[in-house]
């Protein structure tokens, strides 16, 4: 059975470009804007606080920081502190919520930003003859704001922390890769890591970095040094080197097995084409870097990737606003909306699988959040996929076991 079309969560006065969400806290930030043209258009970041009412996940806007002129392309998120790709630079950012304080009549903003009662998704307090609702204050503080592009037509197009927060990575449209020491934001290395923009970077946890460019190069790095160049194709001779070009990178845990790495990278056609060719998800061995499997995933073009956090799923949307989720073992895919956005979907982010992220889920496996440039966040679910119990599994092998012997005996006396 097809999934039911998913449910708007949020919807911005704005285009959404990125979209976050708090490992520890019941909070998703979600950026974008008009940019600096003068089209009235505003630009922001906005704080929603996610929470279930009547068994669906709602959201309901807690703040919008104004970001002046400036729309927010890429976030990376550490703890409080939020680094912002805002055109050619990054913006550290700091935020923190007061304790909730009860207040009669709740005025909150809406998303235009203007002073009302906050919009939630299902049941309202009232409904259920709460005449009080709890509101929580935000408070945002920039902390540094340093240039991270030089190209002509300046760019932040990808930003990373890596696993401590000690230090963080960026890369634009000029090729350059940007390593920063956090928080002092003091620059420690910049060099070419590709002759043409960086589509993404992705940090393992020995702060190799993993960076995709369009120049149909994915490279691994430790610090400036070049460790090895991917080819994700070596194996599938029919498929000429400069066919495709990497699109997104990302390493992810192994889901029951501990210290095991996967990097998983996204390939797209460089070419358009009448009939278009599929596009390719590749597994690799986040140590080794030998490719695992590679799998085609729809002649949609992928914009963009996302994994959760146990390893055991992947998101990708695309340029004509599909939303898929596939098992990350196998790739094979488990979930499609087509069009859920009428428009790219430009960033991905599943809800965490800490405690606060299962509270969540309810009684779902995964959840993913997706926006796009129509302003729109959306909210796909997984349901929990029905498995038998071990023991179960056991007891019936054990049955067909003595049946077989049985039957045995019935066929051939004296057997036993």
């Amino acid at each position: 059975m097809a999934p039911r079309r998913p449910a708007e969560l949020y919807r911005a006065p704005f285009p959404l470009y990125t979209v976050r969400l708090h490992p520890q806290r019941p909070l998703a930030i979600t950026a974008g804007g008009g940019g600096a043209a003068k089209t009235g258009i505003r630009n922001g970041v906005h704080f929603l606080r996610l929470e279930q009412i009547g068994g669906q996940l709602s959201a309901s806007l807690l703040h919008s920081h104004d970001t002046e002129t400036r729309a927010t392309m890429t976030m990376a998120l550490a703890d409080d502190i939020i680094a912002a790709g805002q055109d050619a630079s990054c913006h550290i950012l700091r935020f923190s919520l007061q304790a909730p304080e009860a207040k009669s009549g709740s005025a909150g903003r809406n998303g235009s930003g203007e002073k009302g009662p906050r919009k939630r998704k299902g049941p309202s307090p009232a409904a259920q003859g709460d005449t009080q609702s709890q509101t929580s204050e935000v408070t945002v503080e920039s902390l540094h704001s340093v240039r991270t592009d030089f190209s002509p037509d300046a760019l932040q197009k990808a930003v990373r922390f890596n696993a401590d927060a000690s230090l963080l990575v960026t890369g634009g449209a000029d090729g350059f890769l940007r390593l920063w020491e956090f928080p002092s934001m003091k620059k420690t290395l910049e060099f070419k890591a590709h002759d043409g923009e960086i589509e993404d970077i992705a940090l393992g946890p020995d702060n190799k970095v993993v960076t995709a460019g369009r120049d149909f190069q994915c490279c691994v790095w430790q610090r400036d040094q070049l460790v090895m160049g991917l080819r994700w194709n070596e194996n599938l001779p029919g498929i000429p080197d400069k066919a495709y070009r990497y699109q997104a990178c990302r390493f992810g845990a192994v889901a029951d097995a501990a210290g095991a790495l996967r990097l998983y990278t996204v390939q797209v056609p460089h070419k358009r084409e009448r009939r278009p060719p599929p596009c390719y998800l590749t597994k690799w061995d986040g140590k080794s870097f030998l490719p695992l499997l590679t799998r085609p995933c729809g002649a949609e073009v992928i914009s963009c990737l996302s994994l959760s956090d146990s390893g055991t799923f992947l998101g990708l949307g695309t340029v004509t606003g599909s939303v898929a989720i596939h098992i990350a073992f196998s790739l094979q895919r488990l979930y499609y909306v087509r069009e859920a956005h009428g428009i790219v979907v430009t960033d991905l982010a599943f809800v965490p699988e800490s405690q606060r992220g299962r509270e969540l889920l309810g009684g779902h496996e995964a959840a993913l959040l997706s926006v796009a440039v129509d302003s729109r966040c959306k909210l796909h679910v997984l349901p929990r996929r029905r498995s038998l119990p071990v023991w179960l599994l056991l007891l019936l092998c054990a049955g067909l076991i003595v049946a077989t012997i049985l039957l045995l005996q019935v066929a051939f006396p004296g057997f036993l």
